[in-house]
């Protein structure tokens, strides 16, 4: 092996000398390879060339000073191990070519296979294989097509129309009816489109190959659906990719041999079994690819019980060592098992949680790991709707169901018209034969993914359900025609356009649009399941680990609650009581003309007796939370927009009173209020007269609305109930806006409390930036902060968060500027550093300071780590979020080893 002259510049491994805890240098595939070599297991040799030779190749341009030397010390030993020369016109060695990020990116990288094969050792792998001429220009042509594609950038469907010209010649359909003739023909056709798209021939020289094969794997990273596929996963953009050269196996032998993808458990539902697919006389891409429709894995063992034998020895053996559910592909080479790849699989949402309580019952994790393994946005996943189904809808197809869930939608044949429709807000099913890497944006799009071809290992399946998308795989009952954008099945015809449901657990398709019902999940956090009786392993699995979560969690979830009805359902769902209640909402409706005679309100008389008209009804909604929140904190908000905001648009007030004034009617009240609404019209309203500024010029409406809460809050006391309200009062900048408030509201809660043993705490929100950057000051005359982070967020990055979203932020996250929307995920390193200086500097000024988050990022499984790391009481958050806030705050809490939970 060449010299190295440290161990920063040592840029390629053996197998034997990694292991699967160097992901972050050797990958995935390469650490998990290393791992299963150490382990014993059956492993082509090979060698990994690291994710820092990829990062120094991507910074320059150029292979790193070294790497050439090392890529050929490496050979040369693999070469000597293998007994062959990579090339060699006689015995040729084949390499596999092969990406292998940190994190898995299904089908996102390149791939190329048979490296080495040319126009003399085509003759000598045929002679290697015993005279096997239809196996080896087999697997000639394959090498011309992935390579043609994946580093020349050769259009793939002409190889794919060249292939299809081929079986109709030949009068079939399948590839495998093709002759050595056949393929020798084919190999001419594809080198003749090499040819015409590159303007050079083939390359004969096998380390030319090789070398441009590894930078197409190195640029690979950089590629458009990798970007679009780490943004939509969260992967940081700087880790890179390893790159894996292996010595080629060979499953496309004949009959007893064969390619398959292993699941020691099903990635769907959890169940413990065999679960896989497998393809004779086929290589490892035909399976992910979805071009031929595979067999269970399970007629492997009368196909060939030594192997199927072997394998489930290595499966179980695997499961153990890594003590996580293990995703294998292998290959079968004239009965000789091969071991590919493992990881740790990809799995449903449902099947996170089934598994994790599976492998603490069995003893080989905790109850610390269980929790670690699943997270918010899975039980998210778990919480959507599902398919209520009457003798109305009958399937007309059924597929295999690849990812779970329930989906209707328009169909569409084409990623870019998936991502246009779903651009103007239309729901789609994305129908292909198979979906590729390309089809990447137009899944993300979808609401579901539908094919003819593939099963659960396809491309289509792995993707989905990585993203959390509902799929259903190899429908083959379906015949899609693309170009026509239209698909037949039973004797029927959908066209693009036309809706149809899809069942992604039972893998049934409908047409038409199918009701939907609550899922077991909402069934049981709605107290209707009781999990120690039920059947449902998902529902036991989300109860014991939701159990440890809420044992291990020290962050409080309470919910943003406006209604009695909202706040019954929040605390079914776990809620700790109400971190926001938005009074503004109790003025809409009816109440709308109580709010005009505030604003119209010309002498105190007037605007007193409109107050006075508000206050019974602010009361009442008061009571109502109260109750249902009875002994749980309930922090209302004092009222936040402008009260031009309650009041009918500028424009279309002005054109009413115009077209009145015309037909000659009194509009005396109209055109009042056109001048009021004109006088309260602001050019930006958000950064205007609202909020705490709003109280101090409107005399009497907080007074109104703290009056009303206290008499609430005494009322419902009084009545044997117990209340806890907190009084926020928002938009507050400088402690003097706060003294002022207070000074009001405490004489009016003195006078109405009075012996009733009611405590109501004033506080304020922490929105301004100027607010957080003096929360020491304003901690002095608040008795609770709680962050408004969709405010601290627009005033912070100067967005308004009404337009920036749609006008310029799809450009942000496709540039990379951002990884995700800061409205979305909390900002650390900006709006983040403010919560943290007010939290710090709030709790020196007033020790025990009360401090929450009511913004939409209380319900948000990253921000809720944050919150956890800088010191807060509580997260406050919508209904339906406050089991996923639950969930992250116990996660959050843990120290944990082992896998990642992506």
């Amino acid at each position: 092996m060449a010299a190295q002259d440290s161990v920063e510049h040592k840029y390629v491994y053996d197998f034997a000398e990694g292991n699967k805890d160097l992901k972050d240098l050797l990958g995935g595939k390469g650490a998990n390879l290393a791992e299963m070599t150490n382990l014993g297991l059956p492993v082509p040799p090979g060698f990994t060339i690291t994710t820092e030779a990829c990062k120094a190749y991507l910074a320059t341009g150029r292979e790193p000073d070294g790497l050439a030397a090392q890529i050929e010390a490496h050979l040369e030993s693999l070469e000597r191990e293998m007994g062959r020369k990579l090339g060699d016109p006689q015995d040729p060695l084949l390499v596999s070519v092969r990406s292998g990020a940190k994190f898995s990116m299904p089908g996102m990288m390149e791939t190329v296979l048979n490296v080495g094969l040319n126009d003399r050792s085509v003759v000598g792998l045929s002679a290697q294989a015993g005279g096997n001429d239809r196996f080896a220009w087999d697997s000639y042509r394959r090498l011309i097509q992935m390579f043609g594609k994946t580093v020349c950038e050769v259009p793939g469907e002409e190889f794919e129309h060249a292939l299809d010209d081929a079986k109709r010649a030949k009068g079939t359909q399948n590839d495998l009816d093709l002759d050595a003739d056949d393929l020798r023909g084919l190999v001419d056709a594809y080198k003749k489109i090499f040819a015409k798209h590159t303007g050079r021939e083939f390359p004969q020289e096998p380390r030319e190959q090789l070398d441009l094969a590894i930078r197409a794997v190195f640029e690979s990273w950089n590629a458009e659906r990798a970007v679009v596929y780490r943004r939509q996963e969260r992967i940081p953009a700087d880790l890179g990719t390893a790159v894996n050269v292996v010595a080629m196996v060979f499953g496309n032998l004949g009959a007893d041999s064969g390619t398959g993808v292993a699941f020691t458990r099903d990635p769907g539902s959890g169940a413990q079994g065999i679960y896989g697919d497998y393809l004779a006389n086929a290589q490892g891409e035909d399976v992910v690819a979805g071009i031929r429709n595979t067999v269970p894995l399970q007629e492997l063992e009368q196909l060939d019980k030594k192997s199927y034998d072997e394998l489930l020895d290595y499966m179980a053996r695997l499961e153990e060592h890594y003590k996580d559910l293990c995703d294998i592909e292998f290959t079968i080479e004239r009965g000789k098992l091969w071991m590919l790849q493992t990881r740790v699989g990809k799995r449903t949402a449902a099947a996170a949680f089934v598994i994790a309580g599976q492998l603490v019952d069995e003893g080989l994790i905790d109850l610390d790991e269980a929790l670690h393994r699943v997270n918010g946005a899975q039980l998210a996943q778990l919480m959507f709707p599902r398919f209520q189904l009457d003798h109305e809808f009958q399937p007309v197809a059924k597929g295999i169901g690849a990812s779970p869930g329930a989906a209707s939608g328009k169909v569409v044949f084409t990623s870019a018209r998936a991502v246009e429709l779903a651009a103007e807000g239309e729901s789609v099913i994305l129908v292909r034969r198979e979906t590729n890497p390309d089809d990447l944006n137009g899944m993300i799009a979808a609401k579901g993914i539908l094919t003819s071809r593939g099963g659960k290992t396809s491309h289509a399946a792995v993707v989905a359900r990585g993203m959390g998308k509902t799929c259903v795989s190899g429908a083959d009952e379906l015949d899609v025609n693309v170009p026509a954008k239209k698909f037949t099945v039973a004797g029927q015809t959908v066209n693009e356009g036309d809706v149809v449901s899809i069942d992604g657990t039972t893998g049934k398709v409908y047409l038409g649009e199918v009701p939907v019902m609550p899922s077991e999940v909402v069934q049981y956090f709605e107290g209707e399941l009781n999990p120690e009786q039920a059947d449902d392993a998902l529902v036991k699995a989300v109860h014991r680990i939701m159990t440890h979560a809420d044992e291990k969690r020290r962050l409080r979830v309470r919910t943003n609650a406006d209604t009695g009805a909202d706040a019954a359902r929040a605390r079914r769902f776990g809620a700790q009581g109400i971190g926001l209640c938005r009074t503004e909402h109790m003025f809409l409706g009816d109440r709308r003309e109580l709010v005009e005679r505030l604003i119209l309100a010309s002498t105190d008389e007037e605007r007193e007796a409109a107050l006075a008209a508000l206050l019974p009804l602010q009361r009442e909604d008061f009571i109502d939370i109260f109750r249902e929140m009875d002994g749980l904190p309930v922090t209302v908000r004092l009222i936040d927009p402008p009260l031009h905001e309650f009041l009918p648009p500028l424009e279309q007030l002005a054109v009413n009173v115009a077209v009145a004034q015309e037909r000659g009617e009194d509009v005396a009240k109209e055109e009042a209020l056109l001048a009021a609404v004109r006088r309260m019209h602001e050019e930006n309203p958000m950064l205007g007269l609202r909020g705490v500024r709003l109280g101090l010029v409107i005399p009497g409406l907080f007074a109104m609305q703290v009056r009303a809460i206290a008499e609430a809050a005494v009322e419902v006391t009084r009545s044997g109930g117990s209340a806890c309200p907190e009084i926020m009062v928002p938009l507050v900048g400088a402690v003097q806006e706060l003294e002022t408030v207070r000074a009001e509201a405490e004489k009016i809660i003195a006078e109405v409390v009075g012996d009733s043993g009611v405590e109501v705490l004033i506080g304020t929100m922490i929105e301004v930036p100027r607010a957080a950057l003096t929360a020491g000051q304003i901690a002095e005359a608040a008795q609770f902060f709680s962050f408004g982070t969709n405010d601290l967020t627009q005033m912070g990055w100067g967005f308004s968060r009404d337009d920036v979203e749609g006008a310029f932020f799809w450009r942000y996250l496709e540039l990379g500027i951002f990884g995700i929307s800061p409205f979305e995920s909390i900002d650390r390193e900006g709006v983040g550093r403010l919560v943290r200086i007010a939290a710090e500097e709030g709790r020196a000024a007033r020790p025990g300071l009360k401090l929450g988050v009511c913004g939409e990022h209380g319900g948000d499984p990253d921000s809720v780590h944050f919150f956890h790391e800088v010191g807060l009481d509580y997260v406050s958050c919508s209904p339906f979020r406050v089991p996923v806030a639950r969930l992250e705050a116990g996660r959050a809490a843990i120290t944990t080893t082992g896998s990642d939970s992506r």
